[in-house]
């Protein structure tokens, strides 16, 4: 396998964001299987680097693609946008709304019951991140990069929140 295969052909599948989430696991468990190292290991050098080469290639495609902000990265940098190279404006209303969530965020603490806050925020976090990826599914569809980078932009805010949300969630546990 090339390593300058796109990751949508490694596993098979049409390019967008929108993908069969089962099928990717499928043909994913597959290739690993395919070119597991161990499979190799009497063979010659070159064949072992080359089942080692493709297998990490097919672990850093499934990475990629089971992620929906790193598939809209991808899929932009296919596309011949540099991600991170430009500031995109996402609006003070945007803005607004980060510092209302991150103030909400830092209220739970002091919460009396902080975990139903946490939960109710991270329902709130979970349906604005699910309404960005569709989008940014149809912004990708129609062509309008410049569109889809915008709410990619808001959907790695969203996807930071919810990893924040996983540590406080965690530490409250504890």
């Amino acid at each position: 396998m090339d390593s300058s295969t796109d990751y949508f052909t490694v596993f098979e599948l049409p390019a967008g964001f929108e993908i069969d989430k089962a099928l990717l696991k499928t043909r994913y468990l597959s290739l690993q299987k395919q070119f597991h190292p161990d499979r190799v290991a009497g063979e010659s050098a070159q064949q072992q680097r080359l089942a080692v080469q493709s297998a990490a290639l097919v672990n850093q495609a499934y990475a990629v693609l089971s992620s929906p902000v790193q598939r809209a990265h991808y899929l932009l940098e296919l596309a011949g946008l540099e991600s991170g190279t430009e500031q995109t404006h996402t609006g003070i209303d945007f803005l607004t709304a980060q510092m209302e969530l991150r103030e909400n965020l830092a209220e739970v603490r002091q919460s009396q019951q902080p975990f139903d806050k946490l939960f109710e925020l991270e329902a709130q976090v979970v349906q604005a991140f699910s309404t960005l990826e569709k989008e940014f599914a149809q912004a990708y569809e129609q062509g309008d990069l410049d569109g889809a980078r915008v709410v990619l932009d808001k959907m790695q805010f969203y996807d930071k929140l919810r990893a924040d949300i996983e540590l406080l969630e965690d530490e409250l546990d504890d």
